[in-house]
């Protein structure tokens, strides 16, 4: 923590502007967002997409908003999200996942490196009770992650959960279906996740690797972006364009690309 003993301090740029990126670093520590200084990280292996976050760090010890709009796409959402959960338990710990209608089979999760039974399912019959269980479970910081599913947030009810997660370091993602309204949330991040096409070699059966549309709207002081990815042999890879979006809401796209994620 920063003391600032004399006022002397203002006289002098160069101290100024060292107090302000220490300053800067213990704010996004707060906000989930680490440096490589700050101690081992979970590898997300998201490659050129955490550029788009400060420091390059995916941010844990925080909550993320997740936005589906349509059945299929709260099942592309609930893969991607397990994506994040198997690499946030690959050191161990446990996750609480939170419903009024669950519809994940528990099996499925080892083929995103999860065991089920790491993972606690709590079903409930109302809304509000789903809220209180979400902002209760954070603050246990013997958890590594909570998920949430739910329909309606306010901002105040956010602010909460932020704040417990602040004093527990636990990462929280709230996954939102059919939300009436885009309305802001104290969540460091909104994601939008929609399946794509997969791809199969010639005349082979069955489907092929999981593929989505990855939208990331907004991260606090970090990059929105879009990208195409497609998690296979225990890992996100990217497919194709790389999309930025820009302040105006226009959309920037990059050079073609089809590289792995490293």
């Amino acid at each position: 923590m920063i003391t600032i003993c004399s006022t002397s301090i203002m006289n002098h740029p160069a101290l100024k502007s060292d107090v302000a990126k220490q300053l800067q670093k213990e704010i996004l520590s707060l906000q989930g967002f680490k440096t490589a200084s700050d101690g081992p990280q979970n590898s997300f292996h998201f490659g050129e997409l955490e550029a788009a976050f400060p420091n390059q760090v995916f941010p844990t010890g925080a909550v993320h908003e997740f936005l589906s709009s349509a059945m299929e796409d709260a099942a592309a959402t609930t893969g991607f999200m397990m994506g994040l959960l198997g690499k946030l338990l690959q050191n161990g710990g446990a996750c609480l996942w939170i419903s009024m209608n669950r519809t994940l089979f528990p099996p499925a999760m080892k083929f995103f490196g999860i065991e089920p039974d790491k993972v606690i399912f709590i079903d409930l019959s109302r809304e509000q009770d789903v809220l209180w269980a979400v902002e209760e479970s954070l603050k246990c910081e013997a958890l590594t992650a909570v998920v949430g599913e739910l329909n309606e947030i306010t901002l105040t009810q956010s602010r909460r959960l932020q704040l417990a997660v602040e004093q527990s370091r636990v990462t929280g993602f709230l996954h939102r279906c059919n939300p009436r309204s885009m309305n802001t949330l104290a969540c460091v991040s909104r994601w939008k996740v929609t399946p794509i096409p997969s791809h199969l070699e010639d005349d082979m059966p069955g489907v092929g690797f999981p593929r989505w549309h990855v939208q990331l709207l907004k991260v606090r002081n970090g990059e929105p972006g879009e990208w195409e990815m497609e998690w296979s042999e225990g890992r996100f890879n990217y497919l194709g364009k790389e999309v930025k979006v820009q302040k105006d809401n226009k959309l920037l796209r990059g050079p073609e690309v089809v590289r792995r994620a490293v």
